[in-house]
């Protein structure tokens, strides 16, 4: 109904509250709404028990947002909630203006800010399926059917044309983006049997990721102090104590409501962080509401099964405190949970450096398994996951196979085959091998 214009968007922001005042999500939406560069001339706030299913805000709310839209010469409504299809029209019939909700604002920073092939396509899908939903905005042809000479068909109206082309490139992006997943995994793989672990960063938006990944592998990733300066995911080798190497992944910021679209999009670039031997969890010392984003952190992880991938909480920006110093926190068991460091500055980054080495040399176990030919679907797995250091194959054709694997994927594959059956055998038979010239 309303063409976006080229630049300089006078934007009126609206928040309701449901419960509690939260004016730490205003300030943040008022943030997101700058970065992608509109000037921001009235903030409108209210409080209701639930939404109105019409409009989402009352009668009285609607035309208080109308009012500041024509005292400050508003171009567009943003809203800090996720509105339905339906809403968005009849919002948008009220104050005769654009209007977007924080699905639709957070689509839109993405589409800035994404470089590479990759990230470009899962933009794309992302803002096809919520425009899937929103076909009907605006068009005032859609009902009729296609005539005239040389426009006559099947009856086919615009509106169904029109869905139809979507899911025709929404499934052509899937595939492209297929590819990628399976180059991606190929690059897992052969990390895996480099026996080289991976390392992600991951954490609220504007945590200070990128910084800390420039700093760690002399990379020049863009940073910038605003949310959602990193899109596409970049991996870097870096060395640790001991001649140690890492692959360290930088992937993009989390966020409060981080819409379903975009989680389900970029699958392949969050698959770096499901398969990560362990995560950084970067968190801003500095801001005051640091425990709420960490709790949100933790739920995207859980929302992309990565949340029991071993984790290490890094407190960044220790420069803007006090008190701040550099540390380590161990747990009762003396595992390293926590790192206070400053990555403008550089300090803490060596225990940093000792911190990772340590977490991930904890994590590798030595094993060894007598297979018989029975499992050879288990056999495979262990190769595929590149964590086979030797074979041999005993005379009645059983693999005797010694692998380094983490402690996590062990736990996996135990569940899956009933591993400890076959470890066992191997220790009871052990000695057997040995004496037949085929033992360690």
């Amino acid at each position: 109904m309303f063409e976006r214009p080229q630049g300089g968007e006078r934007a009126v922001l609206v928040h309701i509250d449901f419960q509690a005042r939260d004016e730490g999500s205003v300030s943040e939406f008022q943030e997101l709404v700058e970065s992608t560069g509109a000037e921001v001339v009235a903030v409108v706030t209210g409080t209701r028990h639930s939404p109105d299913p019409k409009l989402f805000v009352g009668g009285g709310k609607a035309e208080e947002i109308a009012q500041a839209l024509q005292s400050h010469g508003g171009e567009l409504v943003l809203f800090n909630h996720h509105l339905s299809p339906s809403q968005e029209r009849n919002l948008e019939r009220v104050l005769q203006c654009r209007v977007l909700d924080r699905t639709g604002l957070i689509l839109d920073i993405f589409a800035q800010r994404a470089r590479s092939h990759e990230g470009k396509l899962q933009v794309e899908l992302a803002q096809l399926r919520h425009l899937s939903t929103r076909l009907v905005r605006g068009w005032t042809h859609l009902e009729r059917q296609k005539g005239g000479i040389g426009l006559r068909g099947p009856g086919e109206t615009q509106l169904e044309t029109d869905r139809r082309l979507l899911g025709d490139r929404i499934k052509m992006l899937n595939r492209r983006l297929d590819k990628v997943r399976k180059q991606r995994e190929q690059g897992r793989r052969s990390r895996r049997r480099a026996e080289i672990p991976t390392v992600s960063l991951v954490g609220y938006t504007n945590a200070g990721k990128s910084t800390l990944f420039n700093i760690l592998t002399e990379a020049e990733v863009y940073a910038a102090d605003q949310l959602f300066a990193t899109l596409d995911p970049t991996l870097r080798k870096i060395e640790l104590d001991g001649g140690q190497e890492a692959i360290l992944a930088d992937t993009v910021g989390f966020i409060r409501d981080l819409p379903h679209d975009l989680v389900e999009s970029f699958r392949s670039t969050l698959q770096e962080t499901r398969e990560a031997d362990l995560l950084l969890h970067i968190i801003d010392a500095s801001d005051p509401r640091r425990s709420e984003k960490i709790d949100e952190v933790n739920l995207v992880l859980k929302e992309i099964a990565a949340d029991e991938v071993p984790q290490i909480e890094i407190f960044n920006k220790i420069d803007a405190l006090e008190d701040g110093g550099a540390k380590v926190e161990r747990d009762s068991q003396g595992v390293i949970r926590r790192v206070w460091l400053s990555a403008m500055s550089g300090e803490g980054l060596d225990l940093l450096r000792q911190a990772i080495g340590e977490r991930l040399s904890e994590g590798i176990d030595e094993r060894e398994l007598l297979l018989p030919p029975s499992q050879g679907r288990l056999r495979a797995q262990l190769y595929s996951l590149g964590v086979v250091v030797e074979e041999q194959i005993t005379a009645q054709g059983e693999s005797h196979l010694f692998i380094h694997i983490d402690r996590g994927e062990w736990s996996k594959l135990e569940r899956e085959f009933s591993i400890h059956e076959y470890q066992l055998k191997a220790e009871t038979t052990q000695a057997s091998l040995a004496g037949a010239g085929l033992g360690p």
